[in-house]
């Protein structure tokens, strides 16, 4: 068969994927059989692997095969926060750790829990917040890694840190309660605080931080019960709160007794990060974090660190809600956790993210870019006359997809700006993908 009929053997295969009839997992014939099928060579059948791997549709494993991959970018799910793409081959609206041995770590753990311990311990339901022993686990780490000093009984373990701060919205805030929040701030807690019926309230920002001055005009002048922050690289704008700042956040908070939501999500990309306002404040701070950017973002394992007082309230919510986190996703947590396993892929997510930041500060030099140099993401703002949407359409339309500031934005109008994540694609691709997003801005007319 001529090597002119590869296309055609890829779009088929392809198209069987894209609509199920080769669902997520299936395993694919081995690279003699597929030739065998179509009648063509070996290499060639490696070819049409390629291709399809390329295409983000399968996966291939050293010693296991191809195999039919799950498609993150598909983006069901999404309504209106991050991305506006159903299907992308490219996906910068949403941080996934990319790393070549996550899946032999998680098969290898695997293999630990099945031939260790007391393997049905794992099917009970386990106390709300998690057990003792694992709690305690995660009390080390925060405090070794994160300067976090907290009895594992204030220490609440949930599915990642999105239900991380849904906790301590229900066990903070009560409907028609106001939350102060930065102009720009994470869209998954705009989500939390709309379904909890919390208002937020917009707080300017300075160049490197709120405007500590307008936070506490805001405090003054409405009854605002708690401040939405995240001190450790922002997002979407990548600043670090010095020590002044967080000072100054703690002293607004007490004077006005409100509580302070501090979600520490990317804190790990930050070497020797000054105190967190959890360490400052422990009387009023719900410290929320997860090991989602950092390990896998499918893992699904977050806690929450309340005050002394609060841990109770905390409980409650955790157990009229989910009771506990997954048994067996909380095992694995725990054992890299105590291995170092989390450690040191912190230690590499950090040194990744620099090296793309700085193919992204190459590739986009002279263009207004906003970012930590240690951060997974960066805030691009667009030339004057030129809207958000319209670059995002352009860039969906050669399979990358973006998220636009509206789903970042708390004030009635966004600015026209997009929030490109850096860590979902191969390191290799990082700078064709930010090439094509410079070409898509560059050339469309204003």
């Amino acid at each position: 068969m001529s090597s002119s009929r590869l296309p055609a053997i890829v779009e088929r295969l392809a198209h069987d994927i894209r609509i199920g009839v080769l669902p997520p997992g299936t395993a694919l014939p081995t690279h003699r059989k597929l030739a065998a099928q179509y009648g063509i060579a070996i290499a060639s059948a490696t070819k049409v692997y390629a291709k399809l791997q390329g295409l983000g549709l399968v996966v291939g494993e050293v010693g296991r095969g191809t195999f039919v991959r799950d498609r993150p970018p598909q983006r069901e799910w999404d309504g209106d926060d991050e991305a506006r793409l159903s299907s992308s081959a490219v996906d910068l609206s949403f941080n996934h750790p990319w790393w070549p041995e996550q899946a032999e770590l998680l098969r290898a753990t695997l293999r630990e829990l099945a031939t260790s311990g007391d393997l049905s311990a794992l099917m009970h339901q386990q106390p709300p917040g998690g057990r003792l022993h694992e709690r305690e686990i995660v009390a080390r780490y925060l405090q070794e890694q994160r300067g976090v000093v907290a009895d594992a009984g204030q220490i609440f373990l949930v599915g990642g840190a999105q239900q991380g701060l849904d906790v301590a919205i229900r066990s903070t805030l009560r409907p028609n309660d106001a939350v102060a929040v930065d102009a720009l701030t994470y869209p998954g807690f705009k989500m939390a605080a709309a379904v909890a019926g919390v208002t937020l309230t917009p707080v300017a920002s300075a160049a490197d931080g709120p405007d500590f001055d307008a936070l506490a005009s805001q405090c003054r002048r409405g009854a605002v019960r708690a401040i939405y922050a995240m001190p450790t690289m922002h997002n979407p704008l990548g600043w670090v709160l010095n020590p002044a700042q967080r000072r100054r956040l703690v002293e607004i908070a007490r004077r006005h007794e409100c509580a302070i939501i501090e979600d520490a999500t990317y804190a790990y990309l930050v070497d020797d990060a000054v105190p967190s306002i959890f360490s400052l404040a422990p009387e009023r701070t719900w410290y929320v974090g997860s090991l989602s950017k950092s390990v896998a973002t499918g893992l699904r394992f977050g806690y929450v660190v309340a005050p002394k007082d609060k841990a109770a309230d905390v409980k409650r919510v955790v157990r009229a809600s989910f009771w506990s986190q997954s048994s067996v996703v909380t095992a694995m947590a725990t054992r890299w956790l105590v291995s170092g396993e989390v450690v040191r892929q912190e230690a590499r997510q950090r040194e990744d993210a620099r090296r793309r930041q700085a193919v992204a500060r190459r590739v986009l030099r002279g263009m207004d870019l906003v970012a930590h140099p240690a951060s997974m993401f960066l805030w691009l703002p667009l030339p004057e006359g030129l809207r958000m949407d319209r670059v995002a359409s352009a860039l969906a339309a050669r399979g990358i997809a973006v998220s636009k500031a509206q789903a970042y934005a708390t004030t009635r109008h966004a600015p026209h700006a997009l929030r490109l994540g850096l860590s979902s694609m191969p390191f290799s691709q990082v700078e064709g993908v930010l090439t094509q997003v410079r070409d898509v801005i560059e050339r469309l007319p204003i």
